[in-house]
């Protein structure tokens, strides 16, 4: 694995979970947002991940800890964002005849947003990014260890 390959696949995480906290803010600004373009209430927006490039990346780094191969590092490309999907559950309704939206028996749909799992998420998307920061991190100290000793 070249230290590349390790930038490229942190650098692949990292943009990740900067999409994964745009879409969790996104959710959360519209937590309240009971009229969208299409006339109905906002729906909450996940993002799934998927592997990006081949995935035989883990048989081919254990030939090539084995001395079996060396190509283990040309199938390794990181993470990418598969799809951002929209939660069709419903949301919450709430009485409140005097709202703009309210339907003819006086209730107003609001978003299927939940500020708790929202927030869990976004916890969740910043330490991913963390660790992703961090092991970019140990791969430049590496590299630069690495150029010490060939000094």
């Amino acid at each position: 694995m070249s230290f590349w390959n390790s930038l490229r696949i942190g650098a692949s995480a990292l943009t990740a979970q900067r999409l994964r906290l745009d879409i969790i803010a996104n959710n959360i600004a519209n937590a309240e947002t009971t009229r969208t373009e299409t006339g109905e209430p906002y729906k909450r927006k996940d993002v799934v991940f998927a592997e990006q490039g081949s995935n035989k990346f883990l048989p081919q780094l254990l030939k090539s800890l084995r001395g079996e191969s060396n190509n283990a590092s040309t199938n390794m490309a990181g993470v990418k964002v598969a799809s951002i999907e929209t939660d069709e559950s419903e949301g919450s309704l709430v009485y409140d005849p005097t709202h703009p939206d309210a339907n003819e028996e006086g209730y107003v749909e609001y978003p299927n947003v939940n500020l708790v799992v929202e927030m869990t998420n976004m916890l969740s998307a910043t330490r991913s990014y963390e660790a992703n920061l961090s092991s970019i991190e140990a791969a430049k100290r590496m590299a630069l260890k690495a150029l010490e000793i060939g000094r």
